[in-house]
């Protein structure tokens, strides 16, 4: 009896846990979407804070898109996220496999090297890229986005893709040649379908880092119609003025496509996460 009261505080306890949990990360949200809905003067009322829409709008939503080409925002941002996704994801699955499949002199070293870059902030080669690009002419294009990023995040995603391989076992491999297939040959038809989940896995954290990054979009973009989604939010943000409901609508909008994506791909991130977890 004092076992079962025992277990069903527990239970208890760790429900009211992931309550709160639940609680801080999805109020910031609907805080977001209900002030998307309200008036100008409904949120920046200070007397009254109202926790659903009393007169609800979706006028924030059609300022965005009339008067600071929101559209063209998204457009910018899926074509550098998306393009950087992939191309991370093809690089480290040769990447991965080189590591995982094979022996070399340096590659210790290498794997140290990846390591240590992660404990780099993105920030700091900033400039030193800022003054090659200027260079080679690449301010203020996609071009310059799509190579910092791919910089930033790649080392971090050939590590991982690495450990999807060395779970794999070697076998597969060895009964593939057996039937006569090439290296090449069975990497793409025995080995990534068996690994499907982790290059998912892969390509989602490569596209979010490229999707809410800020600071380089700032730096490398001087023109408006080149902003990413993060920029151009920001430019809402004045000195003496601050456009909450229009920023608030931005933020919905920016925040949906990465929604989507959980959602189609939630099965295959988790089964991709926790095959690289451990090594069997």
């Amino acid at each position: 009896m004092k076992y079962t009261a025992k277990r069903r505080l527990g239970n208890l306890g760790r429900g009211l846990i992931l309550l709160i949990f639940m609680l801080l990360v999805i109020l910031p949200i609907y805080w977001m979407i209900i002030s998307s809905l309200k008036t100008n003067a409904e949120i920046i009322n200070a007397q009254q804070v109202t926790y659903y829409p009393h007169q609800m709008t979706g006028e924030n939503y059609t300022q965005l898109f009339k008067l600071y080409n929101y559209r063209q925002m998204l457009t910018n941002s899926l074509i550098v996220s998306i393009s950087t996704g992939l191309c991370i994801t093809l690089l480290s699955i040769f990447g991965g496999y080189g590591l995982a499949r094979y022996s070399f002199r340096g590659k210790d070293t290498m794997l140290l090297f990846f390591l240590v870059t992660q404990m780099i902030p993105g920030i700091l080669v900033i400039i030193p890229l800022y003054v090659i690009f200027s260079k080679l002419g690449l301010i203020n294009t996609r071009l310059s986005l799509f190579f910092f990023y791919l910089i930033v995040n790649l080392p971090f995603c050939v590590i991982t893709m690495r450990s999807f391989f060395e779970r794999i076992p070697y076998t597969l491999e060895e009964a593939a040649y057996v039937d006569g297939c090439s290296k090449m040959t069975s990497l793409v038809r025995i080995i990534l379908p068996v690994m499907f989940p982790g290059i998912v896995a892969v390509f989602v954290f490569a596209f979010i880092g490229a999707w809410n990054e800020l600071i380089a979009g700032t730096i490398f973009i001087n023109t408006s119609n080149l902003w990413t989604v993060p920029v151009g939010l920001k430019s809402l943000i004045g000195k003496y003025d601050v456009k909450w409901g229009v920023l608030m609508a931005g933020g919905v909008g920016a925040l949906i496509p990465t929604a989507f994506m959980f959602a189609f791909m939630q099965k295959f991130v988790v089964e991709g996460l926790t095959a690289g977890a451990v090594k069997e």
